[in-house]
């Protein structure tokens, strides 16, 4: 697996379909508060192969180094900019959940790297999102599963029950211990780029679950609509983590996001 160094923090990712498309091009995944990598498991499948895509570790999460914290969300910023150059990423299509949409915003804002944002769950400031509604003790499998209750709405579970204990596999895993919880947490609650976000230029699409209780429906319309070229894409009645129980229509948002904003992937 390989890693990037950021002044001395290991940052671990994979690549996959490092071929498709444009050399110097890759969708980048970026990740919410404390979960592992299985969190875009669902957009995966849709996204590799038309497109490199990338997925790095989080800084305290999997086989990427944990420093002690508290985490700034422009030190995970700088982790996935450290990924991008590590694989000669010219053009990088962020794809970010609640926190990781966080970082994209702020990498956007601080480098020309980032050519489209996909923010999924994610707030101009923290103080709109409760971390404590994504994170559970993966040393307790009760509680990783009761957190289920309040990230996937009631008709999924009762759908799906299937699905749910597969996911609650994977968070026992793959998730973060409290210590890298708490270093993320202190990332969200120092994010605010409420009064900066005329600046950011970048083509934002924000998709958001209309039930989601961990980043409330008026902050994903506040973020849209303060962004000069920001895009709403609400899913009805989904919760926090709508790219699971929503995949196809947030799959079908990203795909046509990304025809529009990347390059041609069969032209090369």
């Amino acid at each position: 697996m390989p890693h990037a160094n950021n002044a001395g923090v290991e940052i671990r990712y994979e690549v996959d379909a490092p071929d498709a498309g444009d050399p110097d091009e890759a969708v980048v995944f970026c990740g919410d508060v404390g979960l592992g990598a299985w969190q875009f498991g669902w957009q995966h499948a849709a996204l590799a192969g038309p497109h490199t895509v990338i997925t790095p570790e989080t800084r305290g999460v999997g086989r990427s180094d944990a420093p002690p914290g508290p985490y700034a969300v422009e030190d995970l910023a700088s982790d996935v900019d450290a990924v991008c150059a590590a694989e000669g990423v010219r053009n990088a299509h962020l794809v970010g959940y609640g926190l990781g949409g966080m970082v994209a915003l702020a990498y956007a804002l601080a480098s020309s790297r980032p050519a489209s944002l996909s923010v999924i769950g994610t707030p101009p400031a923290g103080d709109a999102y409760n971390p404590d509604g994504v994170w559970a003790d993966p040393s307790t499998p009760s509680s990783v599963k009761g957190s289920l209750n309040g990230l996937l709405s009631e008709p999924f579970r009762e759908r799906h029950p299937d699905v749910l204990s597969r996911i609650v596999e994977w968070r026992l895993g793959e998730d973060a211990g409290r210590e890298t919880f708490e270093a993320h947490r202190a990332a969200v609650e120092g994010f605010d780029v409420s009064d900066r976000l005329y600046e950011l230029t970048t083509p934002t699409l924000v998709v958001h679950g209309t039930e989601d209780a961990v980043c409330p429906k008026p902050a994903a319309e506040g973020l849209a609509e303060g962004l000069p070229r920001g895009e709403l894409h609400a899913v009805p009645g989904a919760r926090h983590l709508v790219g699971v129980e929503a995949s196809a229509a947030v799959n079908d948002a990203l795909v046509g996001w990304l025809a529009e904003h990347a390059a041609d992937p069969f032209s090369g």
